[in-house]
Formats: structure tokens, C-alpha cells, sequence
């Protein structure tokens, strides 16, 4: 008799998730894996990184016929955070997951090939999409868990290891891992809010009647044009606007991180957004850097990033 799995994921169009169910199925024959369902190249890829880390975490890989399909088929999937349900689907086909039951959880995460889970962009809208279709726990890898949980009424588990999400989807306690060692070509940037130098009203001196009209258009959500030769100040009193501004509630402040977490512009440090964002354009910006785009996954552009904050478009008149 064929084996049967599946586990939840989420695909996202722009900043709305829609639910997918990878399906795994174990059938007699040469062993192979097919990968169904309308997947990108990058997803497609996922069949080697499952394999792999399935393996890797000491878990006997099935030497039999495997068809995952991730529903509906009718909508395309991109990236590499199905990763994790394809693997514990197909761990239940095999039998060493056990099936789904009322407390269903969806997973996401990429996997490595060590086993190990790694984050993935986008994560707060999956979560919220997860909560809204009456999911009550998703599973992701720990880098992401911040994120994902300032979505509530869902549980957020966070992960290292395959071994650690296989555990949680048995119901037994998680093992203890060892703590991934990163390595970045560069250190993270810091936060705008936590940064001493941030951009300050206070700093101005002069400039009566530019700041007057910022405090205007900050009070009354005007839009204000700043006109002057160059250096008289109108990028320093832009930068400075933010500043004036409330900060954003609850409705707004996930919004706004939601926007970030798709560009992957959100600080690991700082999982919500809660200060009104500030976006500069230079003049020589293309249409598809201002309203978003992209080729095979659509990135937000600069209106996009600014969603309850600054779009600073600045303009030079070349003689």
C-alpha cells in the first residue's frame, strides 16, 4: 500500500500568502523523486536539498518511488521555504513523522545540507496568512522566530535542525543542538531607531519657515514640495521628517514589516517595524525601482518601502 503525507507551507503573491499543501506519496518501484505542482527552478532544487539534509540528520532516506505535489497546482511556486514541509511529508509517508492531526503546524524553512534550517524572506505575511486560515502553531527556523512571532493568536516554533522540527511534529521534546556558526562577509547594519546619530529636528538651526512647513505636512499628511539650489537643505530637513511623525500602531507597524520582510530589508534585531520608514530616490532611479518588480520573484519597490512613512524623491534640474 503507498505511503501518504503532506505538510502545509505558504506561497506568497506580492504581500498576500495562500496556503499549500505538499503531499508526498511512496509507491514501489526505482527509486526517484519527482517534484509536482508548478515549482521555479529554486524550488525545484529543493528535491537535492531534502534529500541531503534528510540524510545528514540520520534519518533513513526512502529507497522507493516519491511524487510530492504541492497544491494547488494551479498557482506558482517560488523559493526555497517549502523546504521544510516537503521534508516532513515526505517523513510521513515514510512513516517516521507521525500524520496530521488536529493541531496542524505550518512549516517554513530552507533547509542546508547539513540538516540545518535556515531563515527565509517573508516570513511575517506567511505567518499571518497561516493565522488568518486557522492554523495554531507554524514552524520556522529560529533565525526567523522573532519575526514570526509578532503575528499573535498562532504558537511560533523555532528550530536549528531537521531533526529539532521532526521532534516537534511527533510531539516529543526538541533535542538540544549546538548553536549554527554564521559567517558574514560583513556585520549587520544597526537599526535606524537605535542608531545615537539618527536625523533630528533639533539639529537644524535656522530654517524657520522649512520647518514650519514640515511640521505642517507631518500634522495634516501633506505631501510638500522642497525647492532650492543645491546644499540649501532640502535632503537634511527631508531626513528629518520621519521624526515628527507618530509612531505607527499595531495595524500599521505589521503592515510596514511586512513590506520590509518580502524586500528582505527587515534587521534581524528589530522583527517589528514600529517607526514611520524613511525611503530616498535618486533622480536617476528606473520605473521598476520605484513601483517594484522583477523577473521571477517580485521585490517591492520604493513606494512599497515606504508604506506609512517618507518617499523622498529627489530631483535635480540639469541645465
Amino acid at each position: 500500500m503507498a505511503g501518504y503525507g503532506r505538510a502545509a507551507a505558504v506561497a506568497l503573491r506580492g504581500l498576500a500568502g495562500v496556503i499549500v499543501q505538499a503531499e508526498a506519496v511512496l509507491t514501489a518501484g526505482l527509486s526517484r523523486f519527482s517534484l509536482i505542482g508548478l515549482p521555479d527552478a529554486g524550488l525545484t532544487e529543493s528535491k537535492d536539498r531534502v534529500r541531503a539534509a534528510v540524510i545528514n540528520s540520520q534519518i533513513t532516506w526512502p529507497q522507493a518511488s516519491l511524487t510530492v505535489s504541492l497544491a494547488p497546482a494551479s498557482i506558482r511556486k517560488q523559493g526555497s521555504s517549502f523546504d521544510l514541509a516537503i521534508a516532513i511529508a515526505v517523513l510521513r509517508a515514510e512513516g517516521k513523522v507521525r500524520p496530521v492531526d488536529a493541531d496542524e503546524a505550518v512549516f517554513i524553512a530552507e533547509l542546508g545540507l547539513d540538516g540545518s534550517l535556515r531563515p527565509v524572506r517573508g516570513v511575517l505575511p506567511s505567518v499571518l496568512a497561516a493565522a488568518r486560515a486557522g492554523f495554531s502553531a507554524v514552524c520556522v527556523a529560529e533565525a526567523n522566530v522573532a519575526e514570526s512571532e509578532q503575528v499573535t493568536g498562532i504558537k511560533s516554533i523555532g528550530v536549528r535542525t531537521l531533526r529539532q522540527a521532526v521532534a516537534y511534529a511527533n510531539g516529543e521534546p526538541i533535542p538540544e543542538e549546538p548553536e549554527p556558526v554564521l559567517v558574514r562577509s560583513e556585520p549587520p547594519p544597526s537599526p535606524p531607531e537605535l542608531d545615537p546619530n539618527a536625523p533630528d529636528m533639533a539639529d537644524v538651526l535656522g530654517q524657520f519657515e522649512a520647518r514650519l512647513a514640515l511640521e505642517v505636512s507631518a500634522t495634516g499628511g501633506h505631501h510638500l514640495f522642497l525647492c532650492g539650489a543645491p546644499g540649501s537643505g532640502k535632503t537634511m530637513l527631508a531626513e528629518r521628517l520621519p521624526g515628527l511623525l507618530p509612531p505607527l500602531d499595531e495595524r500599521a507597524a505589521l503592515e510596514v514589516t511586512a513590506v520590509h520582510s518580502v524586500a528582505g530589508t527587515l534587521h534581524p534585531a528589530k522583527p517589528l517595524v514600529t517607526e514611520p520608514p524613511f525611503c530616498a530616490v535618486h533622480h536617476s532611479a528606473t520605473v521598476a525601482a520605484l513601483v517594484g518588480g522583477g523577473s521571477s520573484v517580485i521585490r517591492p519597490g520604493a513606494v512599497s518601502r515606504a508604506h506609512h512613512g517618507v518617499l523622498f524623491l529627489d530631483f535635480t534640474d540639469h541645465p
